[in-house]
């Protein structure tokens, strides 16, 4: 009988030790939950179209679809100039002093740019390296009022949500001290946008795709290139990697899907008021380590 008589005292107790336990369980997940999310604060929220989706670790469903190797391709004799060490040394000064003046320039002239000088400096990019030698960049030359203007509005509109909401508090008070935000008036102001897409993978003549080795890497060395020569030609520009617009803009200016925006470059000659933030670079013995 007393057993009886102690069955709703257990059961309370039970019910007691199950409520502590989900609250303390509940207080830990959210907890856990805080700290993520103080982590990944600080962490900028990645663009889909940056992710290098074609390395050596290529996933594909129907591997028919994919073009075997190239067979072997006929080597030439190396054609290289040598120069003594002074003239070496000589040059590779002057051209760290063309490159040392290279600044991000956001205050461009609206000053025609010779269509010829735009051709050679692309031509240029592309003597870049490249996985297995696919060459997996297209550089889009935008120089149309309204087609700027258009890129322009998409950009500032991904824009104004990525300052907001996607790139987290810490980068945006980094980024204060530059004076920059989501208000982009270089797009419509320089004569040339020029936009860089990554070929995730290419297609052979028979319709098959290639694969694209390493094709963000190859694709970024290229746009190193294209910054060095836009400097050697006494153009200024400001890279600049938009997030969460490169599908938009890839359907705007009618880019396959196997193409993602990488880079824009606003290109031109700076304007009359430009300024620059007094930023030093730092010395070599903390950027160089001799072994």
């Amino acid at each position: 009988m007393s057993m009886f008589a102690l069955t709703p005292v257990l059961v309370a107790v039970v019910c007691t030790l199950i409520v502590w336990l989900y609250k303390n369980a509940d207080r830990g997940l959210q907890r856990r939950k805080g700290e993520l999310n103080a982590r990944t604060e600080s962490r900028p929220r990645v663009d889909e179209d940056s992710r290098d989706s074609a390395d050596l670790h290529q996933v594909e469903e129907d591997a028919d679809e994919w073009q075997e190797s190239e067979e072997n391709i006929e080597h030439i004799p190396f054609s290289h100039t040598r120069y003594p060490e002074k003239e070496m040394v000589k040059r590779s000064q002057e051209f760290y002093e063309l490159l040392s003046k290279r600044r991000s320039v956001r205050f461009i002239s609206n000053e025609h740019v010779p269509v010829e000088v735009i051709e050679n400096v692309i031509k240029t990019a592309g003597t870049a390296p490249s996985g297995a030698h696919t060459e997996p960049w297209t550089f889009v030359v935008v120089r149309d009022p309204d087609m700027k203007h258009k890129i322009r509005e998409i950009i500032e509109e991904e824009e104004e949500i990525n300052y907001m909401r996607r790139m987290g508090h810490r980068w945006v008070t980094d980024l204060k001290k530059l004076r920059t935000n989501w208000i982009k008036e270089y797009l419509d102001m320089a004569p040339v946008l020029i936009l860089i897409f990554k070929q995730v993978h290419g297609f052979a003549a028979d319709g098959r795709k290639k694969v694209h080795y390493y094709n963000e890497i190859s694709v970024s060395i290229a746009c190193g290139i294209l910054l060095a020569a836009l400097q050697n030609a006494g153009l200024v520009t400001v890279t600049t990697s938009p997030l969460n617009c490169g599908p938009r803009l890839r359907v705007l200016l009618s880019r396959p899907s196997n193409e993602k925006l990488l880079m824009l470059l606003p290109v031109g000659y700076p304007s009359k008021e430009a300024t620059v933030p007094d930023l030093k670079r730092k010395p070599l013995d903390e950027i160089l380590v001799m072994v």
